[in-house]
């Protein structure tokens, strides 16, 4: 490949992509860790071992490409654009792959488009590996087409643009995450309550029996239902769950949320909830404007 490309951070996601890719040669690879003497060494024979050309400051990987994928810690992403901004070529593509809100997406994006470069949303929605550069991309901002074309000479495979506002795909990450890490910790709630309880076989067996596969639209509409017809109800059953989990001491975290957000929804008095899913959205946002609006004039 011709034309080079800075890639911002060398841990997993990086080298993966890296590696995987027929650009190897062409990458500018600078790590924050080189920064720091106790991490320096291991860093550069990381990227040795790696066969990519590691230089020494963020503005040797960043000021002479036209091309830039950064790929670091989420506490460093808005840091690094920051810094980045101060280094970057006019018109230079600056994707921004890193795991954070849609704001710290926009205050970066802000950072880089006044310096002179073009900000590019995207959102990694699944682990690196094994799917490497098959890993669901998805792209937003308005030179979200130009970035589709950059990932894609990289040999990225599977990339939708989503938008042109910068923020758009990151939002749909952090709002899926919602769902699939609530309920990984759901799922280890639940897992190490039945095991100290010594009913794990039962437990499962019985969500066995009760889970019935339906697509996520339907079950939301029915998620939904029960907990604006049943709310109070079920958030009374739960703080008893909360004391079943205390009781066993392996934590209750989790269902403590689900009981607040259950009495949230209960208390609303929708006991005849409007069929869909989008009725049903509207209905609880409405009542809880009505519900702010008479605690505000008391």
């Amino acid at each position: 490949m011709e034309q080079e490309i800075g890639l911002i951070g060398f841990g997993e996601a990086g080298a993966t992509f890296a590696m995987a890719g027929d650009w190897i040669d062409a990458a500018r690879v600078y790590d924050i860790q080189t920064d720091a003497g106790a991490t320096r060494d291991a860093m550069l024979a990381r990227c040795a071992r790696a066969g990519v050309r590691a230089v020494p400051t963020l503005a040797d990987a960043v000021a002479p490409v036209p091309f830039i994928l950064s790929l670091v810690t989420a506490d460093q992403a808005l840091v690094v654009a920051q810094a980045a901004a101060a280094h970057i070529a006019p018109g230079a593509l600056y994707c921004d792959l890193n795991s954070v809100a849609p704001q710290t997406k926009q205050a970066a994006a802000r950072a880089i488009e006044a310096a002179g470069g073009h900000y590019v949303d995207v959102a990694v929605m699944a682990p690196v590996d094994p799917a490497r550069l098959n890993v669901p991309l998805l792209v937003s901002g308005a030179h979200a087409d130009a970035a589709r074309a950059g990932l894609a000479r990289l040999g990225f495979t599977n990339i939708r643009v989503v938008g042109e506002a910068v923020g758009r795909a990151s939002a749909i990450k952090m709002i899926r995450s919602v769902m699939v890490k609530g309920l990984e910790a759901l799922t280890a709630e639940c897992m190490l309550a039945a095991d100290a309880a010594g009913v794990l076989d039962e437990v499962i067996g019985s969500l066995d029996a009760s889970e019935k596969p339906r697509p996520w639209d339907i079950r939301a509409d029915y998620n939904l239902d029960r907990m604006m017809v049943h709310g109070l109800r079920r958030a009374a059953e739960m703080e008893e769950v909360v004391k079943t989990l205390d009781g066993l001491g392996t934590g209750s975290a989790m269902t403590r949320g689900t009981v607040e957000r259950q009495q949230a929804i209960g208390t609303l008095g929708l006991k005849t909830p409007p069929e869909g899913l989008g009725a049903k959205i509207d209905s609880i946002i409405q009542a809880k404007a009505e519900q702010t609006g008479k605690a505000d004039a008391a």
